[in-house]
């Protein structure tokens, strides 16, 4: 049966919740506060990584993070201030952060991202290849002893998901990448994972959908809502009123504001990140490579490049440190010391806001507060990865059947 579905959010796991639920049939709206043609969605390193089964809250992450925080060039940083959610949140990620979650979320986590990886390429045939989707794999590079002891660990887990690895000496990552000196110990290839052009496949989708009939209501802001004891029946907003029959919350790092109206509490807070894009780069990376050390992402898109990195977690409005962008910069120097791009100017310099939950793993499910109320967030730096996966169990859920995985990991209230 045909429904209103109404889904406030407008970034990747909005558009592919509208893409699978307007593909079954239903009339859906998405209400974004943008125009989509910016936000974390654009400006991301755009993987689609099986390799990244492992959740953000891992044993020594807590110690590690203690150490970073002193240094204002640092991968990660947590701005001091009095707030209850945050406080709340760190205590949350501060108990997760253990081997005992790692060991409960791996499943679950790439059961959702092999799941994801195959209906992105199946929308890759559909929609047309203009996002620059290439399935040639990504590279872990490090140099350090420890580093590489600890990747080749991983590498032994991923072996138990089926996830094949090609553990490479130096000499080989150079042969792979001759365009340019490659400064490492070594590296791992994961040849399963893809990457994209993040900004064109958001527009690609957005064109598909207005062509299908979903009604895009940008630049519009939620307000309120209007419900009754068991259901949401309208979105109220800057616009207007928009009733709805199921209501889908996908609206990233913002949420717990919208959540918050409805009388729902959810753990979650932003977690910022740089990205500096250089256009006709003259001798580019051929791969994709995660360098493991300095948490900084590289992605050759064509004759582009982008590096991003960093986690940030200082709230929804704080300023741009320029400094962490610079960082990323020094990084990717220090691993490709002849690549030839210049530190960029402070308005060449891109941020976004990924949405994270305490343990690693997203928000994906119905709330027992209202029948027709459905999360979709939390994703933290795989919201590329899981897009598709995540558009696909919503479909299911406002469907009423069963998801294709057990997404019962991902329950929207798990921290009551």
């Amino acid at each position: 049966m045909s429904k209103q579905v109404t889904i406030v959010g407008g970034g990747v796991i909005g558009l592919c919740s509208a893409y699978y639920l307007q593909q079954a049939g239903h009339q859906v709206t998405v209400i974004e506060k943008g125009d989509i043609t910016d936000g974390t969605s654009f400006g991301n390193a755009g993987y689609v990584s099986p390799s990244h089964f492992i959740p953000l809250a891992t044993p020594g992450i807590v110690a590690q993070g203690m150490r970073w925080m002193l240094r204002s060039d640092s991968p990660f940083y947590i701005k001091p201030r009095l707030n209850w959610e945050l406080i709340r949140w760190c205590l949350s990620f501060y108990k997760k952060a253990n081997a005992a979650n790692v060991k409960h979320a791996a499943p679950h986590l790439n059961n959702i991202l092999q799941l994801s990886r195959e209906l992105t390429v199946d929308m890759k045939q559909q929609l047309g290849n203009s996002f620059r989707m290439q399935e040639i794999g990504c590279f872990m590079l490090y140099k350090n002893a420890g580093t590489e002891e600890h990747e080749i660990e991983l590498a032994h887990e991923a072996a138990k998901f089926k996830i094949d690895t090609k553990v490479l000496t130096a000499q080989e990552v150079q042969a792979m990448e001759p365009d340019v000196e490659v400064n490492v110990r070594g590296g791992i290839l994961y040849p399963l994972d893809c990457h994209m052009h993040p900004g064109e496949f958001m527009v690609t989708l957005k064109k598909h959908l207005e062509a299908a009939g979903v009604k895009l209501q940008l630049n519009t802001s939620v307000t309120g809502f209007e419900k009754n004891t068991e259901r949401v029946t309208a979105v109220i907003t800057d616009k207007g009123k928009f009733a709805c029959d199921e209501l889908v919350l996908a609206n990233g790092s913002w949420m717990p504001l919208l959540t918050r109206m409805l009388g729902v509490d959810l753990l979650l807070q932003a977690g910022k990140g740089y990205s500096i894009t250089y256009n006709k780069v003259s001798r580019n990376l051929r791969y994709p490579a995660i360098l493991v050390d300095d948490r900084v992402a590289m992605t050759p898109m064509g004759s582009d490049l982008r590096m991003g990195g960093t986690m940030e977690i200082s709230g929804l409005d704080s300023p741009t440190l320029v400094k962490r962008a610079h960082a990323i910069f020094k990084a990717a120097k220090n691993y490709f010391p002849n690549l030839p791009v210049e530190l960029p100017a402070t308005e060449k310099i891109w941020s976004g806001l990924r949405p994270l939950s305490p343990d690693g793993l997203p928000y994906i499910g119905r709330h027992s507060k209202f029948t027709n109320l459905t999360l979709a967030g939390g994703h933290a730096m795989l919201g590329v990865s899981l897009a598709a996966g995540t558009g696909k169990l919503v479909e299911e859920i406002v469907e009423g059947g069963k998801p294709t995985i057990d997404i019962s990991a991902f329950g929207v209230e798990r921290f009551r």
